[in-house]
């Protein structure tokens, strides 16, 4: 099952909680992200990292026009920390 992200809200550091269509919600770390290099060394940047977008048609937070993440892969992420 596919679950858009309509709503994301900044927490702490690297933390961001996130919502679902399906009313799932929960918080995602991203402190991995920045470990991974590449596009993502962006991330390290924390006022880079703070300025996201919910793009309504791909259903996820994406970073300028540059960086994405698939909705599952947060999903799967908010669902590991006990979705509510």
């Amino acid at each position: 099952m596919l679950c858009d992200v309509i709503k994301a809200e900044y927490l702490e550091e690297y933390k961001l909680k996130i919502e679902f269509e399906d009313g799932c919600k929960g918080i995602v770390d991203f402190l991995q992200y920045c470990k991974r290099g590449g596009v993502f060394s962006k991330f390290q940047d924390l006022n880079f990292f703070t300025q996201f977008t919910v793009s309504k048609d791909l259903g996820t937070i994406v970073w300028g026009n540059e960086i994405d993440i698939a909705p599952e892969t947060l999903y799967e992420k908010c669902e590991q920390n006990h979705c509510t």
